[in-house]
């Protein structure tokens, strides 16, 4: 989304709607859902079902400059009340919403600070529902599109998710079946092919860091894992996809690369924004084993999240680590020449899935062995989901 500049410190776009549609006496912003999960057309002042069914909130009802402006449970105190004066701010205790220190970097937070109508407190609310900062051009979003309770909001390039839209309870509620686009980040699709007594039996001795539930969260990053085809190629897809990360992990084991000593290998300075986090911040960590300090910030700006600058989060937030191989298995061929969703989906067989992973170091002959324990965990992962394999199971 881009913004053009009309005259000094002044931007419009078509389609933007006046900050002063925030009721007067001051409106409370909630957090959009996907389509199926949104407010009845007739509903009033209702708490929103769905991504999150919270709202934006002034940590701890504290009025200082600096107060954190984050997501919270909805319950209709002034820390959650928003009015607008018409000068393009948006105000809660008589302070205005401000971007942090006016940064304009991807992942700046937003806090509460005196109202000085300088560029990083002005706020358009467009007619999509999203609120944009027209200095940056960026959005205001939920950090890392998670929606447990004092998430911290911040500024992020307008993705059209379900994480930068916003609704003003008196002004209107979200329309029924307002498709609400989520960018590939939308809310977790219902009917996940895999249950919890099943993911237990695939994993009796994981980490208790890699729950059900945070798969479960993680799932609306990439809507259409396991959703696509018919359900045998759902439950194929599911099944490999575990098969995959039961191999790199050890059975779901390890959180971290075991080899400490390759742990500095990992960063290439001369990737755009080098190593931030350091030299050997960039081992592998999570499901997939996310590794490289290229691939932490490639991950990092498709799921909202400042991985490259906070690799840790990979091997701290649950949530996070499974969005980071969702992101591989959806979005990356590797060494492969199609993504491992799409060779589940098109019929390609398991053993591209292997091939888009690691092929370089074990497809055509080069390390049958690896390529076998991964087939063998499929093959007994397809037996838990009560399907079939499908062909061409290795690479």
């Amino acid at each position: 989304m881009r913004l053009k500049r009309l005259g000094l410190g002044r931007h419009v776009r078509a389609g933007l709607v006046g900050a002063a549609v925030l009721a007067a006496a001051g409106g409370t912003l909630f957090a959009a859902g996907p389509p199926a999960m949104l407010l009845a057309a007739d509903a009033t002042d209702n708490p929103i079902t769905g991504f999150t069914g919270k709202c934006i909130d002034v940590a701890d009802a504290n009025t200082a400059n600096g107060t954190a402006v984050q997501l919270y449970d909805c319950n209709g105190t002034g820390a959650q009340r928003w009015s607008s004066p018409g000068d393009g701010t948006l105000r809660a205790f008589g302070k205005c919403l401000d971007i942090q220190a006016a940064g304009t970097t991807d992942g700046t937070s937003v806090w509460l600070w005196d109202c000085h109508g300088e560029a990083n407190q002005q706020w358009v609310i467009t007619e999509a529902h999203d609120i944009v900062n027209p200095a940056t051009d960026r959005c205001l979003d939920v950090r890392g599109y998670d929606n447990a309770n004092r998430t911290p909001l911040q500024i992020w390039p307008c993705t059209g998710a379900a994480n930068q839209k916003w609704f003003d309870s008196k002004v209107e509620s979200p329309p029924a079946n307002d498709s609400v686009g989520d960018g590939g980040r939308g809310d977790a699709p219902a009917g996940f092919v895999v249950s919890e007594d099943q993911f237990n039996a695939m994993f009796p001795a994981r980490n208790s860091f890699y729950t059900y539930g945070g798969l479960t969260a993680a799932l609306g990053a990439y809507p259409g894992f396991a959703t696509s085809g018919d359900d045998t190629t759902k439950k194929r897809e599911a099944a490999a996809f575990l098969a995959n990360v039961g191999h790199e992990t050890g059975g779901l084991t390890h959180v971290t690369e075991q080899n400490t000593a390759n742990h500095p290998h990992y960063c290439d300075p001369g990737q755009p924004n080098g190593c931030p986090a350091g030299q050997s911040a960039y081992y592998g960590r999570g499901p997939i084993q996310l590794s490289w300090n290229f691939n932490y910030r490639a991950a990092g700006d498709a799921l909202g999240i400042d991985l490259l600058n906070n690799p840790g989060l990979v091997e701290s937030d649950a949530s996070v680590a499974w969005k980071t191989a969702l992101w591989y298995w959806n979005t990356q061929s590797g060494p492969g020449t199609m993504t491992p969703h799409d060779a589940m989906t098109n019929n390609s067989g398991f053993g591209q899935t292997i091939r888009s992973i690691n092929g370089a170091l074990e497809c055509d002959g080069k390390n049958p062995a690896q390529v076998q324990n991964r087939v063998a965990n499929y093959l007994r992962f397809v037996q838990v989901l009560v399907t079939t394999p499908g062909d061409n199971l290795v690479c």
